[in-house]
């Protein structure tokens, strides 16, 4: 046990470790809010097509990184080459999140307008868009690798197995921002997306502006997303927003009591996935997944014993 603690003590002195715990447990507490809404209103796969779209955003951002580089390469004289590298460079550090941000927003919108319409079903607008997405961003980083190992790229991108150990100040600044707009969204709008989340007709012949109240979710959804690629990876991210959600609504049954225990089963469990990754040199993001399942599967199991008991 005193060997755990001073393999976790000299980890943690390190910067990349204290960054990945804190964007971990903000990106897993993010992710626990939305998630109760989600499932509840039967929008899980939003979550699965929109990390997709992601990773097709962020595949086009390493592409014009690419370009960008080539034509400093090409095209700038010796003597501004260096000036230039340097502004190039200092755009390619925000250039992700400038693309991936706005491309899965309005992602969003347009999986909850398409979905609404009669002639595309929501499952099958989520699926041609995301799936499109998919294969387009692996196409653009095979045609415009960003590094040597190629494939270790896309497999980190998949699965964050690598990104979330390598984050800079200025990502751990901008994720504490973006954390904190979602947490505030999500309190000052907390009755309207309840009354949206349980009874929508009621909330628009109550005068509740429930398509307004739906978009704000799928924007926070987006918003979750791109958050939470540096963590677990695109291809994981539903995990990561649905399994404490539905953990918690093994045992509680109140709109209320779900998302406290779900943000709390959220957090403990990307504390433990990080934790346990370190000491065993496991990827993150699928030890966190793991430590979610094993939730699951503890609550399930607590729950079947609490409704006997009622029973």
């Amino acid at each position: 046990m005193s060997d755990t603690i001073e393999t976790l003590e000299y980890y943690f002195s390190f910067p990349f470790a204290r960054y990945a715990l804190i964007v971990g447990l903000l990106i897993a507490l993010c992710s626990s809010l939305l998630g109760v809404t989600l499932v509840l209103k039967r929008f899980s796969f939003i979550g699965d097509g929109l990390s997709h779209v992601a990773f097709g955003a962020m595949s086009v951002a390493s592409t014009l990184n690419f370009f960008m580089l080539r034509l400093t390469k090409d095209d700038v004289s010796e003597n501004t080459k260096g000036f230039a590298r340097k502004v190039i460079e200092l755009i390619a550090d925000t250039n992700n999140m400038i693309v991936v941000l706005p491309v899965t927003l309005i992602a969003a919108i347009l999986l909850l307008r398409t979905g609404q319409n009669t002639k595309i079903k929501g499952d099958a607008a989520i699926a041609m868009i995301s799936v499109g997405a998919l294969a387009i961003g692996y196409m653009l980083m095979n045609l415009y690798p960003s590094g040597s190992n190629n494939s270790g790229d896309v497999c980190s991108t998949l699965f964050g197995s690598i990104s979330i150990l390598t984050l800079k100040k200025s990502d751990v600044k901008l994720c504490i921002i973006m954390a904190a707009i979602v947490i505030g969204m999500f309190i000052l709008f907390y009755n309207k997306i309840f009354a949206v989340t349980f009874d929508e007709s009621f909330s628009k012949a109550s005068g509740v502006r429930a398509d307004a109240y739906n978009l704000l979710i799928a924007v926070i959804t987006a918003m979750i997303i791109v958050l939470a690629m540096n963590l677990v990876g695109s291809l994981l991210i539903s995990a990561l927003i649905i399994f404490p959600a539905l953990s918690a609504m093994r045992v509680f049954r109140s709109f209320r009591s779900v998302i406290i225990c779900s943000a709390a089963v959220s957090v403990i469990c990307a504390a433990a996935g990080i934790v346990v990754s370190i000491l065993f040199s496991t990827p993150v993001g699928s030890t966190i997944v793991a430590a979610d399942l094993a939730a699951f599967i503890l609550f399930s199991t607590a729950g079947a014993f609490i409704g006997r008991s009622r029973g």
